[in-house]
């Protein structure tokens, strides 16, 4: 009567002695990466071309949009590429001009200046009329403005070709605008074709018809990138004070219970559920209860398999903080205390 209850007692002593250094949650799922994928641009779908859980790889086809719009909006933007081509063409020969004009104008100032000289040279020796010489003083004046505006006419062709005159044609603001117009349109025209962006699964093609009308960013399949995985488990708050990044740890999927899977510990969430929840709690209220709070756990997932791991299925995780609790801690611990704790 004595010694089973000692017994009994002696045992639950050594378990919580030696307890404590592993921590264990069934709150644990699979993560994979869930790629949303849109169009980039506006159209209805002309042919798809993947099928439900298909799994594709990068680049390859998902659907496919109606082109035709994008093709004639890039014919459009080469013509006026060409177009601008031209028009720089006609802004340098017009630039010419307003410098033979210039020229041709400088002369006839030069003409008018000497005649002016003449005829004044005479007027002193009584050999020329007064009438005469003011016909000649005005078209000297006359002149002098033809010469001005023809300085005015080759600054503003000059700005025309932007300072320059001898810019190349390609190197024109109005030209290298045309050619981004057809670059986009180029663009346009390449993002009616949907590629995928990495290797994984497709899902959602059920919502794809041809004929369907896709605006811009609008979220039509999704792919989930089923060759990374990890496992997220979410650990009370009592059970976190021993889990530290790079403890190793033991998961088990309960979709395969015989394939147990070496993982370790990657990194602990920055707070808990609650606080990155829609609605958060509100704990300053009355009739406040006390909830045991979780914080997520990142493991990575270390052992390689050939069974197929999906996004969401449920976990067992077990983790090795390497320490006991009482006086057995740092026997066990090496006899240097906790490795874990913070020097």
């Amino acid at each position: 009567m004595i010694s089973v209850p000692l017994l009994l007692v002696v045992i639950g002593a050594l378990w919580w002695l030696l307890g404590g250094r592993y921590v264990s949650t069934d709150n644990a799922y699979v993560h994979q990466d869930l790629v949303t994928i849109g169009s980039d641009v506006a159209g209805r779908i002309a042919a798809v071309r993947v099928r439900e859980n298909e799994h594709v790889t990068a680049g390859q086809v998902l659907f496919e949009l109606d082109a035709a719009p994008y093709r004639i909006a890039l014919a459009n933007a080469e013509a006026n590429v060409a177009k601008q081509r031209l028009q720089v063409e006609q802004l340098r020969a017009a630039y010419h001009d307003a410098e033979a004009r210039l020229r041709a104008a400088q002369q006839e100032v030069d003409f008018r200046k000497r005649e002016y000289e003449r005829q004044s040279r005479l007027a002193e020796g009584g050999y020329a009329a007064k009438a005469h010489i003011d016909e000649v003083k005005h078209a000297l004046e006359n002149a002098e403005q033809q010469l001005q505006m023809a300085n005015q006419g080759i600054e503003s062709a000059r700005a025309a070709l932007g300072g320059n005159p001898d810019i190349a044609t390609e190197d024109h603001p109005l030209v290298r605008e045309a050619i981004a117009a057809r670059d986009r349109a180029q663009l346009d025209l390449e993002h009616t074709v949907i590629h995928a962006p990495s290797d994984g699964v497709i899902s959602q093609t059920d919502r794809l018809q041809v004929g369907q009308y896709v605006a811009v960013g609008d979220p039509v399949l999704s792919l989930v990138e089923s060759d990374r995985s990890w496992v997220e488990a979410n650990f009370k708050e009592t059970e976190l004070g021993g889990i530290r990044p790079g403890q190793k740890a033991e998961i088990k999927i309960e979709a395969y219970p015989g394939l147990p899977l070496q993982a370790q510990v990657e990194s602990i969430g920055a707070g808990t559920g609650s606080e990155f929840s829609l609605l958060p709690a509100e704990n300053a209220t009355g009739n406040w209860v006390k909830v045991v709070q979780r914080v997520p756990v990142r493991l990575h997932i270390l052992t390689a398999t050939k069974m197929p791991l999906r996004a969401g299925l449920s976990a067992t995780v077990t983790v090795d903080t390497g320490r006991q609790r009482g006086l057995f801690g740092r026997a066990f611990a090496g006899g240097e205390g906790d490795p874990n704790s913070e020097q």
